[in-house]
């Protein structure tokens, strides 16, 4: 979209992950606010967003959790993100997103399933990599926007995702591939897609692995992002000099 004369001299570089770090880890471990921990033993269902919003699909994935919990006994589920907004418009009157869907769904489901339910707000980033390593299946969700960087973490950790059928995330994610894609507002089919990983640990690997291989190839900081800024910024003194 920039003016002609302007885009030989636009270069689009990606900030890079650290994939040492956001990496796999089979001994991780995340501590619940309500006390327990969770492992990689456990039935783990993450969803992350910065702040909880339509605009990232949280509003689809609370109406897909009555049908997920009634058919997952034994799941819990992990919902990460802050109430403020970050995209769009606020909801009306004074309340938050996260209350306005926890409102709408909570009576559908039973109290001893709602215990399985974990709001654990905006998390330092080193508990944020944990949860994702103890990620069962990790559910990415967003509208024809900007991708969140923490799809690209779940990659690089080798997480088995369910994402929106939407062009953000089919620019990093093939469906079968590296992961499984629905139609953002199909609540029954990202249930059905969820439970399909939860029972098929061979497929949760194979799409985690081709995962993490796509962000290392193309979106690594150690080998990929961070020679290609440096490269940039040698020729830029060059050429000022």
């Amino acid at each position: 979209t920039y003016p002609w004369p302007f885009r030989g001299k636009v270069k689009v570089m990606h900030d890079g992950i650290d994939t040492r770090v956001i990496a796999p880890n089979e001994l991780a471990t995340f501590k619940l606010p309500s006390g327990p921990s969770l492992s990689r033993s456990d039935e783990v269902i993450t969803f992350a967003n910065r702040n909880l919003e339509p605009y990232r699909g949280y509003h689809v994935f609370m109406r897909m959790l009555p049908k997920l919990l009634q058919e997952r006994p034994n799941a819990q589920v992990v919902i990460i993100g802050g109430e403020g907004v970050s995209y769009g418009k606020p909801p009306p009157g004074k309340t938050t997103w996260k209350q306005v869907f926890i409102d709408e769904v909570k009576p559908h489901i039973e109290d001893k399933d709602w215990a399985r339910v974990h709001f654990v707000g905006n998390l330092p980033h080193n508990q944020f990599v944990s949860l994702l390593q103890v990620s069962t299946v990790h559910v990415y969700l967003t509208y024809p926007f900007v991708a969140s960087w923490s799809l690209l973490a779940a990659m690089s950790v080798g997480c088995a995702i369910v994402g929106s059928d939407t062009e953000p995330v089919k620019e990093f994610i093939d469906h079968e591939h590296h992961g499984l894609l629905t139609p953002f507002f199909d609540q029954a089919g990202l249930a059905d897609s969820i439970v399909r990983l939860l029972n098929d640990p061979a497929l949760r690997q194979r799409l985690g692995q081709e995962a993490r291989k796509k962000i290392q190839f193309y979106y690594d900081l150690h080998s990929i992002c961070l020679p290609k800024l440096i490269k940039w910024v040698d020729f830029l003194s060059h050429v000022r000099s």
